[in-house]
């Protein structure tokens, strides 16, 4: 027998026989003193926060909105996605294969990859797009042939490595290192005896992969191979150093002209912020895809959200205010 419930008749604490009904009794919701208080505090510094950008005449908000959709700033932007875009299906194209090798029963092959995750890991990115932007000066050209033997084509250094491509090879080896240990530590993340019975059913090597390995591999490698690739966008602002004209190059062109420092570094900082949230929402999709088979019930999208805030907030004002918990309205 179930014990009673609030909606329920339930005997006198007395122990009469006449029962209490509970149904009309108003149940109220524990305070929350400490986390009211706290809230108060949040919102005065946010309110405090957005008075200080408003009121501020030396944010210079005219001069945001001059240069905010300005052609250079927009081609400068477009310039930046590319590299990202560049530097990420490279890196990991190459942190793939390097993770494959980690994992190899070869020593070679696991050393050979061992080592290039340390020296890449270890040699800052500045330094390694310096050092693909001057190649030139170990090397004056570049042959193409048999190893160890004839060159077949033969290229000037400083015609092949331009600073587009010394910037792409910069950002996708540096990223290939990190994108190996996110790749392994995704494959290491599946359980051996997926594999072993996936063996056992006899099917072949490539379609563990694909079908079994992968799939649940990905759910540990898409959260941190998505900060990976937020990182990288923003660190495309170092290759200014060899004056491409990245969005942060290009704002600093313009604020070392004009004199506006802070509005033109608002520029690059808004441009940013929407391309990060883009990010964040493409990986937050591709996570939740993943999810399937994991999880019984998948996490709302925010548009989901909003749908069932907006049909809780029209079902309580049909009902003329919230109904009480503990009974009918």
């Amino acid at each position: 027998m179930s014990a009673p419930t609030t909606a329920e008749a339930a005997p006198p604490a007395g122990g009469g026989s006449d029962p209490v009904d509970l149904a009309g009794l108003p149940v109220r919701p524990a305070p929350h003193p400490l986390r009211w208080a706290a809230g108060a505090v949040v919102a005065v510094l946010a309110a405090m926060f957005l008075n200080m950008l408003v009121t501020n005449p030396a944010w210079k908000w005219d001069v945001v909105a001059e240069y905010m959709f300005a052609e250079s700033i927009l081609n400068a932007l477009w310039l930046t996605v590319r590299l990202t875009v560049y530097g990420t299906v490279i890196g990991f194209a190459i942190g793939g294969v390097l993770a494959l090798m980690r994992l190899s029963r070869s020593p070679l092959l696991a050393g050979v990859a061992w080592v290039y995750v340390w020296a890449f890991r270890s040699i800052p990115l500045i330094v390694q797009l310096l050092f693909w932007y001057n190649l030139a000066i170990l090397y004056d050209r570049l042959s193409f042939g048999i190893p160890f033997g004839p060159a077949f084509v033969t290229f000037p250094t400083m015609e092949l490595i331009s600073p587009m491509t010394a910037a792409v090879l910069g950002l996708a080896l540096h990223q290939a290192a990190y994108a190996a240990e996110i790749v392994r530590s995704g494959v290491l993340s599946v359980d051996q005896g997926q594999r072993e019975a996936a063996a056992a059913l006899g099917l072949p090597r490539g379609r563990q992969v694909r079908r079994i390995i992968l799939p649940q591999a990905m759910r540990t490698i898409m959260p941190t191979a998505g900060n990976e690739v937020i990182g990288l966008f923003k660190g495309t602002s170092v290759v200014y150093v060899m004056a491409l004209g990245e969005l942060f190059y290009r704002v600093q062109v313009i604020y070392n002209r004009t004199g506006d420092v802070v509005p033109l570094l608002m520029v690059a900082t808004l441009w940013y912020i929407v391309l990060t949230t883009l990010l964040s929402v493409a990986q937050f999709h591709v996570e939740r895809h993943y999810a399937k088979g994991s999880v019984r019930v998948l996490p709302p999208t925010p548009l989901q959200r909003l749908r069932s805030a907006g049909e809780a907030l029209a079902r309580r004002t049909a009902r003329g205010g919230p109904a009480p918990r503990g009974g009918t309205p």
